[in-house]
């Protein structure tokens, strides 16, 4: 049967045995991984590139003790993962302001900056 020729196992979808983490703490990381990139890339874009950069950084070293904790035990994983959701929640409030403003700006001709300066 074809199907049975072509199946995977779980075993190779593991990767390495001496890496860190297991295979759920991947494919969850998988699983956040394009919209931490598509909130970075429109943080960068529409509000400032430094602060996006920093929350980058942030939310990676969060994945990383994440991926740590995973291996450790499943007490240990639950903070990181809560500060790499709240990263990714500062990030999506970050890019709404900047693309609100660019809109509000471009379409509409106000412009918040200066009257919150004014």
């Amino acid at each position: 049967m074809f199907w049975r020729s072509q199946y995977v196992g779980s075993d190779s979808l593991a990767g390495c045995r001496d890496s860190p983490g297991s295979p759920g703490a991947r494919v969850n990381s998988s699983e956040y991984f394009p919209i931490f990139l598509a909130l970075l890339w429109q943080a960068g874009l529409f509000f400032h590139q430094g602060l996006a950069a920093a929350l980058g950084l942030l939310y990676l070293y969060a994945r990383y003790c994440y991926f740590m904790g995973y291996k450790a035990s499943s007490s240990e994983r639950l903070t990181p993962i809560y500060f790499s959701a709240g990263v990714l929640w500062i990030l999506i409030a970050v890019s709404a302001l900047g693309i609100l403003h660019f809109f509000l700006s471009h379409y509409v001709g106000l412009n918040v900056l200066q009257l919150l300066t004014a």
